[in-house]
């Protein structure tokens, strides 16, 4: 197994079998983009200047030195795979070129803890799916009955809505609970307020790579070809909102407020060997959504919650991508059989991500069974739904031989509704 010159332990989330990519600031400096290993990144627009990352086909782009990786993402598997290789190469521990080179090192190699993660794509478009049986079983069974839980068009296509780019968010931004219009259950008329139905929603999100042609849709066996890599992805919602404004056009202000993603995008190739069959689809799949080989990843996710003013977390979550339904390349050949046209930078989610047992359901909804059925917290408090102050964080990683391929963390602490006053304009708001 290939070490790095770099430490790392068997539970670090950026061992050299990993190198995810991501865009990092330092103090002083612009944004640029980096590889992390261990505890510390890789500058790369520093060891792109001095040539080390000659031959792969980035090299004198200035891909590295941009403030998002959408040039890079556009490049193609066949320069992703160089400059993974590149760069393995040159973190090995029996490669001298920056281990013996001081200067060069001090230059490119920071602590994580002394940068600031950013966003890693301008992301023009966001489409988010629902492609969890487990989930959309769980959902359909609360509001309509065990015997209509799954809509007759569920197992037929993957299901999907276009979200809100601009509110995507990246780890560690402070999430404000929106206020709407809601209905209560016995009330004729809605009522305007703050959600009182907050949840979460674990997901995981991809970034396309290479576009296709408006009009050209990506054949189901190209798909992965055209998806660069993978982040944690928490798509906040408003239940109550939701159940109000969903029909008939599905969910709109209960899920625009934000949406909090990992701001480490781990490659599809350093998945590859945890590649694993998905569930059993039944019926057959059209030939359009016909996979040729295994589409799931097996990776593990959690989800632990945080009380305001108390260091005790619960675990409230424990899953695995692999039970996804629908695989990502499904959803991609999905997304494009009408011709729409991706675009590098454009992010899908894959919906809430559940498992058949209760403690790995993907959301308050569904963990709670729409608030009949709290939560026990390690501090003795109980959820239904998040509180204010209430830090939600998920992370996940494949679990290797003596290693881990992981994808850090998303952590994200609920702020109040701001004051009807400010929402109605009555109190100067502060800009």
């Amino acid at each position: 197994m290939k070490h790095s010159f770099i430490e790392t332990t068997p539970e670090s989330h950026f061992p050299i079998q990993n190198l995810p990519y991501g865009i990092f600031q330092k103090k002083g400096q612009s944004p640029r983009a980096g590889t992390a290993i261990g505890d510390y990144v890789l500058d790369l627009s520093v060891i792109d200047e001095v040539g080390l990352l000659s031959g792969t086909g980035a090299e004198g782009k200035n891909v590295f030195s941009s403030s998002s990786l959408n040039q890079f993402m556009s490049l193609g598997r066949p320069v992703w795979t160089a400059v993974r290789t590149k760069l393995q190469y040159l973190l090995d521990s029996k490669t001298p070129v920056l281990r013996d080179n001081e200067e060069l090192r001090l230059k490119a190699i920071h602590p994580l803890a002394d940068v600031e993660m950013l966003l890693p794509a301008d992301i023009g478009d966001y489409t988010d799916f629902y492609a969890s049986r487990e989930h959309a079983t769980n959902v359909g069974t609360i509001f309509r009955g065990k015997d209509n839980a799954l809509m007759s068009n569920w197992t037929h296509l993957p299901i999907g809505y276009h979200g809100r780019a601009s509110s995507i968010v990246p780890s560690g931004t402070q999430v404000r609970r929106p206020s709407g219009q809601r209905k209560p259950k016995d009330a004729s008329n809605p009522i305007f307020g703050p959600s009182i139905q907050l949840d979460f929603e674990l997901e995981m999100g991809w970034f396309i790579g290479p576009s296709n042609p408006l009009g050209e849709p990506i054949p189901v066996n190209q798909a992965e070809d055209h998806v660069f890599g993978l982040v944690l992805v928490n798509d906040w919602s408003a239940r109550d909102i939701q159940a109000w404004e969903y029909q008939p056009l599905g969910p709109f202000l209960s899920k625009n407020f934000a949406t909090s993603i990992s701001p480490w995008v781990v490659p599809l190739e350093a998945l590859e060997p945890f590649r694993t069959a998905g569930p059993q689809q039944d019926p057959e799949p059209l030939p359009y959504l016909q996979q040729t080989k295994d589409g799931a990843f097996n990776i593990n996710l959690e989800v632990h919650l945080t009380p305001e003013n108390t260091e005790q977390a619960t675990r409230i979550t424990n899953t695995n991508f692999s039970y996804m339904y629908w695989s990502i390349a499904q959803q991609v050949a999905h997304h494009t059989i009408t011709g729409c046209n991706m675009r590098p930078g454009d992010m899908h989610g894959s919906g809430t991500i559940s498992g058949p047992s209760r403690e790995e359901r993907g959301s308050f909804l569904e963990l709670s069974w729409r608030g009949t059925e709290p939560l026990q917290l390690n501090d003795g408090g109980e959820r239904s739904w998040i509180e204010d102050g209430d830090k939600l964080t998920i992370s996940g990683w494949c679990q290797g031989d003596g290693y881990r391929i992981g994808f850090g963390e998303i952590s994200g602490q609920v702020l109040p509704a701001l004051s009807e006053a400010k929402i109605l304009g009555t109190q100067k708001m502060k800009i």
